[in-house]
């Protein structure tokens, strides 16, 4: 018998936020899918499982990836809940897994508001300990950086609307191109001052001070530091030509998604433009079709397209277009500190998202090594692997105080995808050789390990007289 196949499929919550992401009623999907309001009120209770005719329905009817659909949990996840609860905030609840489960797939609005809450609370803790050692002062209450990457990832850092813009907008700078070899800043170039009257000025960073790119309305300027490399100067150039031309549909869409307040509205913005800027470099089809075909060698995207590595990586994790979708990449981007500045994923994620990520996990090690690319296999403690690899890059716009190489981008899907990518060929992918990570340390609970920096949650320490661990923190 096949246990699989005669397990029941119970998704209420998720159908559930679908229908109301959607904007529809009860009783309008259930016309949409030809089936009772009662039967799918039943289904949203998990009352009934979804049947495999009626998830077909839902594909065909919404153009819905089943797989994103089967993911557990929604922006709110059961391992998201579980980092929660394990906050020493809750010690003594010991909240069960079977009610985390619960709440993620049968209340996800709760489940979303319970995430908010707590990154409030942390947000404030850490504005608290900062004003304390500082002596006093005020701190904004909110976190637009918060606010919008959630956001994002709540759309799995996809947004077709830009990218059709962006493609459209790539073709007609090509389509005017009075050479078939002319580069994209020129083209950019040309097309600010024929269209809108703007010029493109390089200027020292002496002369910038802390502005790698400054719009001058009054003079028609677009002023450039000469500390951005080439590729960082085209993103810019690409960045003020959709805002040029596309300034209302982006202002449109940062509207709708109804931000907390001005800094957030403003933060959002310039996301977005990112995004439409990226899609203009790098339109969707052509920068699929041939991650697809070099085996998603990032140095190829980097030629074919005129851009840097951080941002190929960075689209990567952006095509999840249902007609042509590209492997489900994450990426994270760190600091020497180990500060995360950049958490984007297109399918799952692997690591905490309130903290940093393992100290095993090689994204760390590649400061040790700049400029090169650096792979590892990982296992997470819930079993899942991952094919990872990382690199570092220079900060954009350096100042005196920074060094080259102060970044670090870590790239990762699951291993099932490994075999796609040209930096697996040669792997034993059947039999890999494996690192185990956990999350934060705080929440990780594989043991010994030395490179722990705090004790888990939840957990007894063991340090006596009598022993040492590897562990600073050894626990029962």
């Amino acid at each position: 018998m096949n246990v699989a196949a005669d397990r029941k499929l119970f998704l209420g919550g998720r159908l559930k936020r679908l229908r109301r992401d959607l904007g529809l009623s009860q009783t309008a999907m259930a016309a949409d899918l030809g089936v009772s309001p009662s039967y799918l009120n039943h289904i949203e209770r998990n009352q009934r499982p979804v049947s495999a005719q009626l998830l077909l329905r839902l594909a065909e009817t919404y153009d819905v990836d089943l797989r994103n659909l089967g993911q557990s949990g929604g922006p709110a996840s059961e391992a998201e809940l579980s980092e929660v609860f394990a906050d020493p905030l809750f010690q003594g609840l010991a909240v069960p897994r079977h009610e985390i489960m619960q709440l993620a797939e049968d209340q996800p609005a709760a489940a979303d508001a319970v995430l908010r809450l707590y990154r409030a609370f942390t947000d404030r803790r850490v504005r608290d300990r900062a004003e304390v050692e500082a002596g006093g002062g005020a701190a904004p209450t909110d976190s637009p950086s918060e606010w919008v990457r959630e956001y994002v990832q709540s759309r799995h850092n996809h947004f077709p609307d830009l990218d059709a813009l962006g493609e459209a907008l790539h073709d007609a700078l090509h389509a005017e191109a009075p050479a078939p070899d002319e580069g994209f800043e020129a083209l950019a170039r040309a097309r600010l001052f024929a269209r809108h009257g703007l010029t493109v000025r390089t200027l020292p960073a002496e002369v910038m001070v802390e502005w790698t790119r400054r719009f001058d309305p009054h003079r028609g300027r677009l002023l450039l530091s000469d500390a951005l490399g080439p590729s960082s100067r085209a993103f810019a150039v690409a960045n003020q030509l959709v805002l040029m031309e596309h300034g209302a549909e982006l202002q449109a869409l940062t509207e709708a998604a109804n931000a907390p307040d001005a800094p957030t509205r403003n933060l959002l913005k310039a996301s977005l433009t990112n995004t439409m800027a990226a899609a203009v470099l790098m339109p969707y089809a052509a920068f699929q079709r041939t991650a697809e075909e070099t085996g998603y060698d990032l140095a190829r995207l980097k030629a074919c397209f005129g851009v840097g590595f951080e941002q190929a990586a960075h689209r990567l994790t952006t095509l999840s277009r249902p007609t042509a979708r590209g492997v489900p990449f994450f990426l994270m981007r760190v600091d020497q500190a180990g500060n995360v500045s950049k958490r984007y994923a297109s399918g799952a994620f692997p690591f905490s998202r309130f903290g940093g990520a393992c100290p095993r996990w090689r994204l760390h090690s590649a400061f040790r090594t700049p400029g090169r690319i650096i792979t590892q296999i990982i296992e997470t403690p819930d079993g899942g692997r991952w094919f990872t690899l990382a690199r570092t890059v220079d900060r954009q716009g350096q100042d005196a105080f920074t060094e080259g190489h102060d970044l670090a981008i870590g790239l990762g899907c699951e291993l099932k995808h490994a075999h796609r990518l040209i930096y697996a060929r040669g792997l034993d992918l059947q039999k890999p050789e494996i690192t185990p990570i956990g999350p934060a340390c705080r929440l990780c609970e594989r043991h010994p390990c030395a490179e722990r920096a705090a004790p888990p949650v939840g957990r007894a320490l063991t340090v006596d007289d009598w022993s040492k661990s590897v562990s600073p923190y050894p626990f029962a």
